[in-house]
This record gives structure tokens, sequence and C-alpha cells, in this order.
């Protein structure tokens, strides 16, 4: 029988503070950051009414992230995603990112296993190889990525106003009769 995975609970306070219940100590957004870098599965809820808080701890890190250093994310992208919200396309939005997304991943564990291949358990040179790669080809793909995210930001975009128009024409002429008005039967 394959072992369940037990998933850590982190309880989070009124006080924005986050508590470890598996370690019983207070952590820090830091320590959540780690916790994602290190593939653990985890769930924070607010401690008083147990709501799930997961995605919006994740969204701080990820903005501390986003504020911190290099953005990923452009203004207009961020715009194109607010546009979005409430519309037709947003579920398609998010499956089409973590398609995306789950494409880049495994494009970079195979560029790591390449690098195993290569140097074997020598991590210097792992990381020496990986440095290289990613600064010879960290222009062509940053230009790469920036142009695919915005190309599909703009066409999601283009779906979501052609959805709309199609709807704006579907009703247009389209007057409604309540029962008893002239021409009933």
């Amino acid at each position: 029988m394959p072992e369940q995975v037990q998933v850590r609970l982190i309880k989070k306070y009124p006080n924005r503070r986050l508590y470890d219940t598996k370690t019983s100590a207070y952590i820090t957004l830091g320590d959540v950051k780690n916790l994602v870098l290190g593939f653990d599965q985890f769930k924070v809820v607010d401690a008083k009414t147990g709501d799930d808080l997961t995605r919006s701890i994740l969204f701080q890190i990820i903005l501390e992230e986003e504020t911190g250093g290099v953005p990923i994310f452009s203004a207009d992208l961020l715009s194109v995603f607010i546009r979005i919200y409430g519309n037709a396309t947003q579920g398609m939005l998010g499956k089409y990112l973590e398609s995306s997304m789950k494409t880049f991943t495994e494009f970079q564990q195979r560029i790591q296993e390449q690098s195993r291949a290569l140097y074997g358990d020598n991590k210097q040179m792992q990381t020496d190889f990986l440095a290289q790669f990613l600064n010879f080809q960290q222009p062509a793909m940053q230009t790469m990525m920036s142009t695919y995210m915005d190309q599909s930001a703009k066409m999601l975009q283009q779906m979501q106003d052609q959805l709309q128009n199609q709807t704006r024409n579907m009703f247009t002429g389209f007057t409604f009769k309540p029962p008893g008005a002239e021409g009933d039967k």
C-alpha cells in the first residue's frame, strides 16, 4: 500500500503570524517559500475560521519576489490578467498557464538531467554548466517567454472580445414581449 503524504498544517493568526504545527514554532513567509522550494506539501489555514489561505500566502510570496528583484510579470500582462477576471475565458487562462508552466518546468528538468549526465554528481560542474547555459540563453529565453506570454495574453483578450461581440450580436434585435402583449393569442 502506498505511503500517504501528510500535509503540513500552518495556521495564520490575526496578528498575521504563521504557526507551523509540525515544528510547533512560528515561521516567516521565507520559511513558507523554502517549503515550496523543497516540494513539501502544506496548507495554510486561518486559525480562527479554518478557511484555506494557502493561495493568499503564495501570492504574498510572489509579490515579495516581484518587488524584490527582476519581475516576471510586466504591467501590461498583469493588466490583461485583471481584465480577464469575471469573463468566460477566466477558466481557460488558468488551465493554459498551468499547462505552459508544466512545459517550462519539464524543459528545465531536462536541462538539469543533461547536466547530471555530463558531469555526474559533481555539483560544482553542474552549477557551472547551468550558469553558462543560462547566461548564454537567458536573453533569448527571456525574450521568447516574454513574447510568448504577451502573445498569449493578447490572444486570450481577442478571444474574450470576440465572445463578447458574438454574445452582443446574438441578442441584437431581441425584444422581450411580456405575456398578453400585442400579438399573443
